[in-house]
């Protein structure tokens, strides 16, 4: 089984080493290809995004290291493009100035419509999730919902991304306390997701960070969500959302195994640039 991962992150954003240290961990476990994808610049400070004053850099150490490493290891550059309208970067104008192999399309922030501010939705802390919810939405969590997934609708037509990046991670801090995801609501609003991505013909990852970072019971997305997703043949790719070396390919294994059982023939990996489809 080869492996790969094509959602990393180094120092440049929010992850932990430069970016040499993933390619020589990569290289130890003899994986097949690596992507880097920093989290793409914002118009106001996050913990967690590159500085637009980091973006050249970025883009030119992760070009060198695929130029240094090239008979080694086939290395791409990307980023994990956030999506929030009327605010965020228009995602073809990146990829054609930036020259990206692919982009990532995520949803991290939320701004609700009738008030200033922007619900984050990820991080290590519920509290941020609780408050938000709290203090944007009125703790109304189907509308707060319903607002992340109408995001990723607007993401799925207007921007286009290579790769939907951890679809359903809305649920990672809610653990079945403000919803149920076999509540009628939720399932509509993820099958509704899940009908334009196939009608785009977009690829969506499977992410395993939740899972061995013990902070989700299952991937992104769920397993109950790829059962639907096989059935309209939504192409996958694996990744683990790395931010260390030794995540690189953490759960990979596990996942390809609940892949198959769910019945996916194949995952995608990048070959000579190149989205092929790796029989499981």
């Amino acid at each position: 089984m080869i492996r790969f991962n094509y959602h990393t992150h180094t120092r440049f954003c929010d992850g932990k080493n430069d970016p040499e240290d993933y390619v020589t961990e990569a290289l130890l476990q003899n994986m097949h290809s690596l992507g880097f994808s920093a989290h793409s610049p914002l118009p106001f400070d996050t913990p967690f995004a590159i500085r637009w004053n980091n973006l050249d850099e970025y883009c030119q150490v992760i070009l060198g290291l695929k130029q240094k490493y090239a008979e080694r290891l086939p290395i791409y550059l990307s980023l994990e493009i956030d999506y929030i309208p009327g605010i965020s970067d228009d995602f073809d104008r990146l990829r054609n100035t930036l020259h990206l192999d692919y982009t990532i399309g995520s949803v991290h922030l939320v701004r609700p419509d009738d008030r200033e501010g922007l619900w984050f939705i990820d991080g290590p802390l519920p509290e941020i999730y609780d408050s938000g919810l709290r203090d944007l939405f009125d703790n109304d969590i189907r509308r707060a919902v319903a607002t992340y997934y109408r995001y990723v609708n607007q993401m799925i037509t207007d921007q286009r991304p290579t790769v939907i990046g951890h679809l359903d991670k809305i649920k990672m801090h809610n653990k079945g306390r403000h919803f149920k995801e076999d509540e009628p609501w939720y399932v509509q609003l993820v099958e509704e997701t899940l009908d334009n991505i196939q009608a785009a013909g977009l690829m969506v990852e499977v992410n395993t960070r939740g899972v061995y970072k013990k902070r989700s019971e299952d991937l992104y997305p769920g397993r109950w969500v790829l059962q639907k997703m096989n059935q309209r043949k939504i192409p996958v790719t694996i990744s683990t959302d790395a931010h260390r070396p030794d995540e690189l390919t953490a759960w990979f294994d596990e996942t390809v195994r609940i892949l198959a059982e769910i019945g996916f023939r194949s995952v995608r990996y990048l070959e000579d640039g190149i989205w092929e489809e790796y029989p499981l």
